[in-house]
């Protein structure tokens, strides 16, 4: 949706970082209290619950490329660099940082943690150098392939445009979505095996998960296409009217996920899935990601389905899901034991109540007092009253 002055917003997208969140938190109490087994199909989509993190790389992919294709097509120059990195930074490492903390001090499952597992936790490298992830933590190998994703953006987006304005090279961007994806499915199907010598970590790396981001690189440059005043590319135009069909859109991806929730998607628990049914669950959930977020952007912004999701609660909830989705699983660990729920022992739905309900309320303060702060000061320094940045916030739950 077109803002009237300034940078567009899409309201939307907040409602979607919050569903993205409580996804996550319904996937992870889901499997505390052993609810993927017993329930035939039911358990097996509440573990597709985790299709949260593909809305947050699509959202992701979407909102951090697109101020580059936007400059590129208005003939301006790129986004610093350095100042990119900063935002970047300080809208995801102050919330980490604290949950960290919290996770390594107050969970008696890492007590005793050595030196070397701070290191590598504060510094988000456990997902290159352990075997797991501490407890707590372990939502967290997500947020550590967002931040590679930060980190070679600024790259391909100047391998596909240029270091000076040239103009939007659709084509060579078209190619990147085209290289983004295929590189997953080498790696997914040989390339893993070969560098992580049989460990699964290797299959949650940055390059697992390029196809993902690729989708929301591809959906901004639809937008950015269609925001110039040459003729609607046919794959553009049709995207978009697409996104205006918000039921249809909803509809496909329900039916992709239910097709996700069969053995061709691997299995619900913690086994590692063959090969084709790790590619198979990783184009699947692209495409549901995207059509999730497709009509988020492009519907009519004073149809129902905008009215709806922009509501202001709906929002606020999207404002705090970094904060969600970061402390809901120390959350999880520690609150079941005071109510003297077991691990596997059921109580799916009150422990999904308390867990989000103890985790909102954390939130509220995390997001006040820490995320809001550090985010505003990512903006830059205030000149005469008014901040210097003029690019908005790209966030999601996982950044």
């Amino acid at each position: 949706m077109q803002n009237s002055v300034g940078p567009p917003v899409f309201p939307v997208l907040d409602t979607l970082r919050a569903l993205g969140a409580v996804a996550v938190v319904g996937t992870h109490t889901s499997f505390w209290a052993g609810a993927y087994l017993g329930h035939g199909m039911w358990g097996t989509l509440l573990s597709r619950l985790d299709i949260g993190v593909a809305i947050f790389f699509v959202l992701s992919g979407f909102l951090l490329s697109r101020p580059w294709l936007a400059r590129a097509q208005q003939h301006l120059p790129l986004p610093s660099v350095p100042g990119y990195l900063r935002r970047r930074s300080l809208r995801v490492l102050p919330v980490y940082l604290v949950t960290a903390c919290a996770a390594l001090l107050l969970l008696p499952t890492d007590d005793g943690a050595g030196g070397w597992r701070w290191v590598r936790t504060l510094t988000l490298t456990d997902l290159y150098v352990a075997h797991q992830l501490p407890p707590g933590l372990t939502q967290m190998w997500s947020l550590a392939t967002e931040v590679a994703f930060y980190l070679v953006l600024p790259g391909l987006m100047v391998l596909v445009l240029g270091r000076r304005s040239r103009g939007l090279r659709s084509r060579r961007v078209a190619g990147l979505l085209v290289a983004l994806p295929a590189l997953s499915l080498l790696w997914i199907v040989d390339l893993a095996a070969r560098v992580g010598d049989g460990r699964l970590m290797v299959l949650q790396w940055l390059p697992s998960y390029l196809g993902w981001f690729a989708v929301g690189i591809g959906l901004a440059l639809t937008y950015t296409v269609l925001q110039g005043d040459g003729p609607d590319p046919r794959a553009a135009a049709w995207l978009a009217e697409l996104g205006r069909a918000p039921g249809a859109c909803w509809t496909a991806a329900l039916a992709l996920l239910a097709i996700a929730a069969t053995p061709l998607a691997g299995p619900s628990l913690l086994v590692s899935p063959t090969v084709g049914q790790a590619a198979t669950k990783n184009v699947l959930y692209a495409v549901i990601a995207g059509l999730v977020v497709l009509p988020s952007i492009f519907a009519r912004a004073d149809g129902g389905y905008v009215r709806l999701l922009s509501a202001r609660w709906l929002r606020h909830l999207g404002h705090i899901s970094y904060s969600i989705f970061c402390i809901h699983l120390v959350v999880l660990e520690l609150l079941p034991r005071a109510f003297g729920y077991q691990l596997f022992g059921g109580h799916g739905l009150a422990l999904f109540g308390l867990t989000l309900g103890a985790s909102v309320a954390l939130s509220e303060v995390l997001h006040r007092l820490v995320e809001s702060p550090f985010v505003r000061w990512g903006h830059g320094v205030r000149r005469s009253g008014r901040s210097t940045s003029s690019q908005p916030s790209a966030t999601t739950a996982a950044s």
